[in-house]
């Protein structure tokens, strides 16, 4: 029988955030789909969001936000031992996007893969990271959410177009002497996978079947809606009771970034205090999917600073439909 016992605890030592330069706001979309810049605010909240240039890739989004959040932490590329980089929009199927990163940063012999949870990777990469510090599987991991949407954008799709984004964010994640993450809370309802596709598949596409379409997102927008609101706020509850903390201990709610109809939703179905601070970067950022938890993360302590440090709710959810949360001490100041 083997007993180990590393005795060690993880936290967030810091979080890196990358988004590209150009700023799409919504009357660059709205003709194309026959719609309002004010039905798209009433809709989902968003106002602008970032599109990457043509030439800007996964990997060089996933390293501007990886320096970052390595600078802050004041970790050595060396140190990190395990990359996990979560993504649905690296354009291969192997090698790996966690791969091709580690040795963007020097470090190519750190443990690295890639997982495919959609807008849930994140949260589901810093669950295992926590698991595997830990366990005393790896003492410093990076965790990476990035995605190129619009390369799988169909802009004149009413029901997408307008919603999805690109960027990056990650966090460094290290021992700690008290516990900094909480269970992870997971799950599917996989019964429901339709409502959320990349499609045509890329079988389609090599035997001609696609009749030329290039795959893209495609999704039952109600149906979606329906699950995160009555779903999600149920996994919400259960990852703050997994970490033993009420609603009243928290400091701010970091949910994916979808819809700001459905993270307002949320927080009513949570009853959380009107004190607890809600990320909202939705708005200026569209749905990034993997990269929506930590660049909201990024953003919210950016705004408020005094949030380092404080205790979050961090829950994704998305395609699949899978979900991840777990309730997260925030890094301290850089």
């Amino acid at each position: 029988m083997i007993h180990v016992r590393t005795g060690t605890d993880s936290q967030i030592l810091s979080v890196g955030g990358y988004q590209p330069a150009r700023v799409v706001p919504n009357s660059e979309i709205v003709d194309r789909i026959d719609s309002s810049d004010e039905w798209i605010r009433q809709r989902t909240g968003i106002e602008t969001r970032r599109y990457a240039a043509p030439d800007e890739s996964v990997i060089d989004m996933a390293e501007a936000a990886c320096r970052q959040a390595l600078s802050r932490a004041g970790i050595s590329m060396e140190k990190i031992d395990t990359v996990i980089l979560a993504t649905i929009t690296y354009p291969y199927q192997t090698p790996s996007a966690a791969t091709a990163l580690i040795l963007r940063l020097g470090n190519p012999k750190a443990a690295a893969f890639d997982i495919s949870a959609a807008c849930a990777g994140f949260c589901y990469g810093v669950g295992m990271a926590s698991d595997f510090i830990r366990s005393g599987t790896s003492k410093y991991v990076l965790v990476v959410g990035v995605e190129k949407l619009t390369d799988f954008l169909d802009l004149d799709d009413r029901a997408t177009s307008f919603i999805f984004a690109d960027g990056a964010g990650a966090v460094v994640i290290g021992p700690s002497d008290h516990p900094g993450i909480g269970p992870t809370i997971w799950g599917s309802d996989a019964d429901s996978r339709d409502a959320i596709l990349l499609e045509p598949s890329w079988n389609d596409v090599k035997n001609g079947a696609a009749g030329g379409v290039w795959p893209h997102l495609s999704q039952q927008g109600q149906t979606v809606f329906r699950w995160a609101v009555f779903s999600m706020s149920k996994a919400g509850l259960r990852a703050l009771a997994a970490a033993h903390v009420r609603p009243d201990q928290l400091d701010a709610f970091i949910p994916h970034q979808a819809n700001s109809r459905i993270i307002e939703s949320m927080a009513r179905e949570m009853k959380l205090p009107e004190k607890v601070v809600i990320a909202q970067d939705i708005r200026t950022s569209g749905n990034t999917s993997a990269a929506s938890v930590p660049l909201a993360m990024a953003a919210l302590l950016e705004e408020h600073p005094e949030l380092h440090g404080g205790l979050a709710l961090l829950i994704g959810y998305g395609a699949g439909l899978v979900y991840a949360g777990q309730v997260v001490q925030l890094p301290p100041k850089p």
